[in-house]
């Protein structure tokens, strides 16, 4: 339960209070790895467990961490990439860091709607960006998967102030989220995430793309997010053929059937999608 003091705390003193708690992992990451070590034992590969990683912000922010602590003793170039995040600390040290980390709460619907919702942006971005022949699509989904960590954080360690931006939300006080996060405690999400970002030393590439600028890497992981909130709305939601034209103009040489492939939805509604975006052009035709 927060203090009434904590609830007018602003970034800075957040920051100060997060930056070195001990990250959890999503219960399922334990049971996941078990699984595939019971399976796969000494055949488990990096990219087995760089897919397990991409399932977890939390996990994925722990191994970033400990990989820059790593490199900064070794003088070695930054880490940007879950699978550079495994290859760099190794299979074992991996199981041990799962293994010991305490487990978030999988019952907290608010925790549980933002990691989805972050997981889910981060494939998207990924898949998006693998259609453009990105130097490097994982350094994308990365960043698109650390995007939302304060958020994240904050419903683990203090889910009463998250919560109230949903409450600005839902009462109708507020009609976008950025709207209800500065209503309900003067600060956004983003900000706080930039902070820690800041605060952790996160590698400046990684940053970068969560910060945002007008070039096409970042803007692909703004239209995922996007895109990714549409989805958990509603898996038919009507905004998703828009979604589809806004990276197609950032992304002319893909076609629309290769930019809905890597949506979770369903082929009836894919269709639905490319039949919507063909009357559109159709019409922008004549």
């Amino acid at each position: 339960m927060l203090s009434p003091y904590q609830l007018r705390w602003g970034v800075d003193q957040w920051v100060a209070f997060l930056k070195d708690k001990e990250i959890p992992v999503l219960p399922r990451t334990q049971i996941l790895l078990y699984v595939l070590q019971q399976s796969r034992g000494e055949d488990t590969s990096a990219r087995d467990l760089a897919g397990l990683v991409f399932g977890d912000p939390f996990l994925s922010l722990k191994l970033l961490l400990q990989a820059e602590k790593s490199r900064s003793r070794m003088l070695s170039h930054d880490t940007t990439t879950a699978l550079g995040s495994v290859l760099q600390m190794g299979f074992d040290h991996l199981g041990s860091t799962v293994a010991q980390s305490p487990v978030s709460d999988d019952t907290c619907q608010g925790l549980n709607e933002c990691e989805f919702r972050t997981v889910l942006a981060a494939s998207i971005a990924r898949g998006w960006a693998g259609l453009r022949a990105d130097v490097s699509p994982d350094e994308v989904g990365l960043a698109a998967l650390l995007a939302e960590i304060g958020e994240l954080l904050m419903w683990h360690f203090a889910p009463e102030l998250p919560q109230k931006a949903v409450d600005e939300l839902q009462s109708g006080r507020a009609f976008r989220p950025l709207q209800a996060q500065q209503q309900a405690f003067d600060f956004s999400f983003k900000q706080l995430t930039l902070a820690l970002a800041a605060s952790w030393k996160l590698p400046p590439l990684i940053t970068m793309l969560i910060k945002g600028s007008d070039n096409v890497r970042t803007n692909i992981i703004k239209l995922a997010a996007e895109t990714a909130r549409h989805i958990t709305t509603h898996p038919e939601n009507p905004a998703i053929p828009a979604d589809i034209i806004n990276i197609k103009n950032l992304l002319p040489g893909a076609s629309h059937e290769s930019l809905v492939a890597p949506l979770p939805i369903s082929d009836d509604y894919k269709a639905t999608v490319l039949r919507a975006i063909a009357m559109n052009t159709s019409s922008w035709d004549i």
